[in-house]
């Protein structure tokens, strides 16, 4: 046994006390010792025991084992985590089963055996390191809710881009199977990853997110595993990792396509194995984590280029979702800023602001190349700045881009012209991609190609 850990004895024996504290004390960090069970209470107040090890009979004209019994209970009144051994002179094996049945972890006969014993206490330390783990766990997972609750937002659009987007949400959230969401920075793919958790049997688990692209090489493991205390220098304590955090619930590992070759092969073997080692640990932790990633980045031509490894795109990729522009979204455009509008006029005690009709031109007919974000962000600006009920255009700072979708005079490319046509067939049809492929007469993969490539 490592020297760690917090023990309290209790025994109205002195010389039991003095036996076990003198065997134990290079073994354990802590050891707290009384005479008296009225102690416990206060004790257990104070200082955070790992096992307590319990006399069974504190009157001397009773061994019955009745009064050990009674404080076992009142512990495990006090924290039903508390591990407890219990100790007796007398082998009743009935007596055994009654306290292990209350909760003792285990039971030990006086006189003891001191390979026995410390067999015994290792086991009882590894327990209570093990339940305080689920209750931190527990704690974390209650706190994250608690935010996400909070935080939670519905995805906004009824276009026809968004309406296949949500039958594909609606087909695979019920399973199991790992899914990579696709999209220009700004589209919503975190919206996305929550709303395949909030319909999958996993609900009442956490959602936890990791954004990839912040994580640094040397903190991948730590971050993802988690470390035991002492595994680098800066290792103080335990720590467990969003794997663990992420246990029965959603995992969605956000910019997926910035990982570095080693980093990949250390989440492809984790997924293959479905199991993972936290940092200076032996021992492997099984993972039951429904697994979501997203990436701005074409995963396809990484792959074709070396950057990317294929066998862990099989792994992430069992169904994509691919989330449309803003741009291409029609009327969802307003539909979303309408929601922003009163978002934030709440939060700014503005809630009787509405949007002016030239705003909503405005707003329609620009580009949005931050897309949903770009929109949230000039929305808060214009409820800020402006003075009336009405946001206007100068409240609003951005430009039509109405003006830049003609063919005009001057020289322009081909490719040029034809993301121009693209363009302006998508807003003629508003948003309905289908009616695009058609009008434009090519079909819908070679659309969703030139409009990736034009950045449409």
């Amino acid at each position: 046994m490592a020297t760690q850990g917090t023990i309290l004895i209790v025994d109205d024996n002195p010389s039991v006390i003095d036996s076990l504290t003198l065997f134990l004390k290079r073994k354990v960090a802590k050891i707290i010792s009384t005479e008296s069970p009225n102690d416990i209470p206060t004790i257990l107040s104070k200082h955070q025991v790992d096992v307590v090890i319990l006399d069974m009979n504190f009157e001397l004209t009773e061994n019955t084992g009745k009064e050990g019994l009674n404080w076992l209970k009142e512990i495990k009144k006090l924290d039903p985590n508390q591990v407890v051994i219990m100790i007796t002179a007398y082998g009743d094996v009935a007596l055994a089963v009654e306290a292990l049945k209350e909760g003792a972890s285990d039971f030990i006969l006086k006189p003891w055996d001191n390979q026995k014993l410390l067999a015994t206490l290792n086991s009882a330390m590894e327990l209570s390191r093990s339940k305080r783990e689920v209750s931190h766990l527990r704690t974390e997972q209650a706190d994250l809710k608690q935010s996400i609750n909070k935080n939670s937002q519905a995805i906004i659009g009824q276009s026809p881009p968004m309406q296949e987007v949500f039958q594909v949400i609606s087909k695979v959230a019920p399973t199991d199977a790992n899914v990579l969401v696709l999209g220009e920075n700004g589209t919503g793919k975190e919206l996305v990853a929550r709303e395949i958790h909030r319909l999958s049997a996993r609900a009442s688990g956490i959602f936890l997110t990791i954004d990839m692209g912040t994580i640094t090489e040397t903190l991948f493991e730590s971050e993802l595993f988690g470390h035991k205390k002492g595994a680098f220098t800066d290792a103080k304590d335990d720590k467990m990792g969003r794997l663990a955090l992420a246990h029965g619930g959603t995992l969605f590992l956000d910019e997926i396509g910035n990982l570095s070759q080693p980093m990949q092969a250390k989440l492809l073997t984790v997924l293959q194995n479905r199991e993972f080692t936290p940092v200076g640990d032996t021992k492997t932790k099984p993972i039951d984590v429904r697994l979501i990633c997203a990436t701005n980045r074409n995963v396809g031509e990484m792959v074709t280029s070396g950057h990317f490894r294929e066998d862990l795109l099989y792994r992430i990729n069992t169904i994509q979702v691919e989330l449309p522009p803003l741009r291409v979204r029609g009327d969802d455009i307003i539909q979303i800023a309408n929601y922003y509008l009163r978002k934030f006029g709440e939060k700014y005690g503005k809630s009787k602001l509405s949007f002016s009709p030239s705003v909503c031109e405005r707003i329609s007919s620009y580009n949005w190349p931050g897309n949903v974000r770009e929109l949230s962000h000039a929305v808060e600006r214009a409820v800020i700045m402006c003075e009336g009920e009405r946001i206007s255009p100068n409240d609003l700072l951005i430009h039509s881009t109405a003006e830049s979708n003609n063919l005009g005079d001057k020289p322009i490319s081909l490719n040029e012209a034809e993301a121009i046509l693209i363009a302006n067939s998508i807003k003629r049809n508003k948003g309905n991609l289908s009616a695009v492929a058609k009008e434009l007469g090519i079909g819908r993969q070679t659309l969703y190609r030139k409009i990736r490539e034009y950045g449409i």
